[in-house]
Parts: structure tokens; C-alpha cells; sequence
């Protein structure tokens, strides 16, 4: 058996630990609020404006902050499998789409969502981590769970919980918990297809209790290397896991190792397999104003004109890739070629929001939000910036978790960055600040450098330094490293 982590040390992951009160960060965020102005059209839900719902919600989200945390793994799925029993396999009531890879893996599953919905099928969508409310991680029907639903919810699956803890070595962790929450609300509502987006790895995350007859890898490259492996294939074993007997895979580029990994996997499991570059793709995109406007070829023919209001190439690669997980899902390739109904697709496409991915919150100075948290994301999001933005100055604020490959994400982003303010989120994975400056200066030189240990501090001296010369009227502010310091920042920036 595996050696399993104790559950009473520091049992509260750092995507998971936020202080609900955020006190520090929400006094503050006055300023910075006054200076973004108010939300408009905010896919991330704020707190409830009832009283009484918002301190139902605090409860919930205390009591799942007692169990396991994300990064607290054992690699097994039978507490999962545990649960799903004694629920009466609420998963097994829709069809799923499962994703899983390194990086684009919720920009993806919202892409999917939208698809889906645009053909007038009920989804349910589950994703992780959330950039500020748990609430986010559950949708149906393209928006996210009301806290009404979301309290509901753990409270009617709260005694099976209990019942299956009792049972087991060890509690149900927090994302197995929410994993058994959002199947649940999928089988209650009912849904027509379930998007689901993997926790860690495939083989053993607690969403691996689906049957999906799609199973998407987005691209994969290093990250997690404590728990999935050293190497691109190792990687790619794990996450091989979430495709099943007969399903159709569709796979995103990937090195030539992983995709060798997942290709053997998939003959052993007699699946189709859809490539990107082969049986799909991106034929051509073009730097629009507010996105970028693409073609996209499919298992079923050629999409053209379709506006994507997303910033970069590695988010047009994705809307190939969930283009083909629909196809897929209706059961085109394999021999059934044809088009769906491309004006349905550009709707569904023009439609899509990815909160935290090259998202701009402010304007005077542009401040936007990409949540890279490893060198993979932090160079595809250097690109995006680089096509999409003419700043004449960027300043980076940065802050990132402690075991992350922080080298490789700050060498990714100096290129671009004129100077870095270095940070640290709420949560007790957060890198310390003067151990990040002491790995910024390795990368900027002490003279690019600054240290502001709070957030709202470290936003403050970013926007001031884009602001501060007048011959830098194009400057930029990039907040960047982990989805909670991207989170926070977007509750000091008056969003949500």
C-alpha cells in the first residue's frame, strides 16, 4: 500500500486555504477598487449579498477546509469509488467528456461547455482550482452553481460522506468531496453531458470513476513532477488513465515521448484517436481586436470565421481541441464526416469567457491577469502578450507557490518584463517574497527587481512604476505566478 500523507499535517492545501474572511486582502482592495470601477458582466460569482447564505457558505467552506487539501495525495480512487457507491452512481447517469494534461485544461472545458450549450444540450461543468469562489468549480448550463445550490448540494451528500469516512483509513479529502458534489449536481439536475476536468494526473484523480467516451489531453509538459514523474512519458502514463475501453481520444500536440505513451495507451484500450495537426487543427488565426479570429479545421470539415475573445495561440490550439471534442461527442469522424452547423459554432465560440488566462481587468494602466504557474504556461503567455499587446512597458507582479519551477516561469517572463515586484499570495504554499527576489535578481538583475511582501502593495508599486514616466503612456501591469495570487488580485481590482 502506498504510503499515505497524515491528514493532520497541514491537511488545508494552498489552493484551498484561503482565509473566507481575506481580511488583509479585502481592506486593501478600497483604493485599488475605486480605481477599476465596478465589474461588467463577471463570469466569477462574488459573495453572496445575503447575509444568511453568505455565512452558510463560509460554514461549508470551513468544514471541507478540515479535510485533506489538493496537494495532500494518496494515489487510489477507492474512497472515491466508495462514495459513488453508496450515492447510487450519480456518475454513470450522462455522458462525459473527460480532460486532462498539463495546461489549457480549463480554458478547454469551458470551450466545450459553450459548444455544447450553443446546441441546446443541458451541461455540467467541473474544473479546478477556482480563481476566487469554491462556487466556480461546479456549473450547469454554462454558469456557476448560485451558493444556494452549491450549500444544498453538500449538505444532501454530507450523511454519504460521513457514512464512507466512518469506513475508510482515512476521510474523503476536500477535492474528492467536491468531485462527489459536482456528480451529484449533474445527476440531480439532470445534464445532458458532463465536462469534466481532471484534479492531478488521470489514472488515480478522483474524477476517474467516469466512463467518458471522450477523453481530451491537452498538452502536457512538466509540472507536478513530485507526484507524476521526472519526464514528459512518465507524465503522459498517468494521465493516460482517464481513456477508457472504446472512447475516442482527442490529443492536442504533445512531445514526441508523451504522445508515443498515450498512443500505446490508446490501442490497448481500442480507442480512436483524433491528433491535432493531423485530423484536426488550426489553419489559420489572426490577431482581432478583443481575441482573434480563426479557421479551424474539424473531424467534420473547415470552421471559418470564428471569433475567439481570447488573447494568444495556445487558446486558438484549444479551441481546435474542444472543437474536435464535440465532434467527437456527436459522433463525427471515424468515418462520419460532416460539418456541424458553423454559425451555432461561432456563436458558442464568440461567447466564451476564461477567467484569469491573459484576462484584462483595468485600463490606465492595463493591468491584466494570466494565471501561469510553470514555464510551459509562463512562455505561452509571454506570447500572447506579445502578439496581442503593444506596451511599450510591462511590469510584472509575481507571486507563486513554493514548489513550483519558479527559475523557469521567472526566465519565461524576463523577455517581456521591464521590471518584476515580487509577492506572496494568503496561503501557506506561497512562496516567501525575499526568497522569490533573491531568485528574481538571479534572473532580472538587482536593479529590476522589487520586493513588496502584500498583494495590494505589490499592485499599488506596479501600476505607479507603469504610470510614473510620461514617455511610458503604453506601460502595463502583468500579475502572473499562481491562480491564487491571480484570484486575490482580481478581488483588490474590484472584480467579484
Amino acid at each position: 500500500m502506498s504510503e499515505q500523507p497524515d491528514p493532520f499535517d497541514e491537511i488545508v492545501d494552498a489552493e484551498t486555504d484561503r482565509d473566507p474572511d481575506l481580511a488583509v486582502i479585502e481592506a486593501g482592495s478600497r483604493t485599488l477598487r475605486a480605481q477599476a470601477g465596478p465589474p461588467q458582466g463577471d463570469p466569477v460569482p462574488a459573495r453572496p449579498a445575503d447575509p444568511k447564505v453568505d455565512k452558510a457558505l463560509r460554514e461549508v467552506e470551513a468544514e471541507l477546509a478540515t479535510r485533506w487539501g489538493e496537494t495532500k495525495l494518496e494515489p487510489s480512487v477507492t474512497r472515491i469509488k466508495a462514495l459513488m457507491d453508496v450515492l447510487g452512481e450519480p456518475q454513470r447517469a450522462y455522458p462525459s467528456i473527460h480532460i486532462t494534461g498539463t495546461n489549457g485544461k480549463t480554458s478547454t472545458a469551458r470551450m466545450i461547455e459553450a459548444l455544447l450549450g450553443a446546441f441546446e444540450l443541458r451541461t455540467g461543468r467541473y474544473t479546478s482550482p477556482h480563481v476566487q469562489s469554491i462556487t466556480e468549480r461546479i456549473s450547469l448550463d454554462g454558469a456557476t452553481v448560485d451558493a444556494e445550490r452549491f450549500i444544498e448540494t453538500y449538505h444532501d451528500i454530507k450523511p454519504y460522506v460521513e457514512m464512507v469516512d466512518s469506513s475508510q483509513d482515512y476521510r474523503l479529502s476536500f477535492f474528492e468531496v467536491l468531485t462527489g458534489m459536482a456528480y451529484a449536481a449533474f445527476a440531480d439536475a439532470p445534464v445532458d453531458a458532463a465536462v469534466v476536468e481532471v484534479g492531478m494526473g488521470g489514472s488515480w484523480d478522483a474524477t476517474n470513476v467516469i466512463d467518458a467516451a471522450v477523453a481530451v489531453v491537452t498538452p502536457i509538459d512538466l509540472d507536478h513532477t513530485d507526484r507524476l514523474g521526472d519526464t514528459p512519458s512518465e507524465i503522459a502514463g498517468e494521465k493516460a488513465g482517464v481513456i477508457k475501453e472504446g472512447a475516442t481520444v482527442i490529443l492536442a500536440q504533445q512531445p514526441v515521448d508523451a504522445a508515443q505513451v498515450l498512443l500505446k495507451k490508446a490501442v490497448e484500450a481500442d480507442a480512436t484517436v483524433a491528433r491535432e495537426g493531423m485530423e484536426f487543427g488550426v489553419l489559420s488565426r489572426e490577431v482581432a481586436v478583443g481575441g482573434q479570429l480563426l479557421t479551424l479545421r474539424g473531424l467534420g470539415g473547415e470552421y471559418s470565421d470564428v471569433f475567439l475573445p481570447l488573447y494568444g495561440a495556445h487558446q486558438a490550439h484549444n479551441a481546435a481541441v474542444a472543437l474536435a471534442a464535440v465532434e467527437a461527442f456527436f459522433g463525427i469522424g471515424a468515418g462520419q464526416a460532416r460539418a456541424l452547423d458553423v454559425d451555432v459554432i461561432r456563436r458558442a465560440f464568440a461567447s466564451v469567457a476564461s477567467p484569469g488566462r491573459l484576462e484584462v481587468v483595468r485600463r490606465s494602466p492595463t493591468v491584466v491577469l494570466d494565471a501561469a504557474h510553470n514555464p510551459a504556461g509562463a512562455r505561452a503567455a509571454a506570447e500572447g502578450i506579445q502578439e496581442s499587446f503593444d506596451f511599450s512597458r510591462l511590469i510584472g507582479v509575481v507571486g507563486t507557490s513554493g514548489d513550483k519551477d519558479v527559475k523557469g516561469l521567472l526566465e519565461a517572463f524576463e523577455p517581456i518584463l521591464a521590471e518584476v515586484v515580487v509577492t506572496q499570495n494568503s496561503t501557506h504554499r506561497a512562496m516567501d517574497a525575499d526568497a522569490l527576489a533573491a531568485i528574481a535578481v538571479e534572473v532580472f538583475g538587482d536593479e529590476r527587481v522589487v520586493v513588496e511582501p502584500r498583494l495590494d502593495d505589490a499592485l499599488e508599486a506596479a501600476i505607479t512604476l507603469a504610470e510614473e514616466e510620461s514617455e511610458f503612456a503604453g506601460a502595463g501591469v502583468l500579475v502572473t505566478g499562481s491562480v491564487i495570487t491571480v484570484g486575490e488580485a482580481r478581488l483588490l481590482l474590484g472584480k467579484g
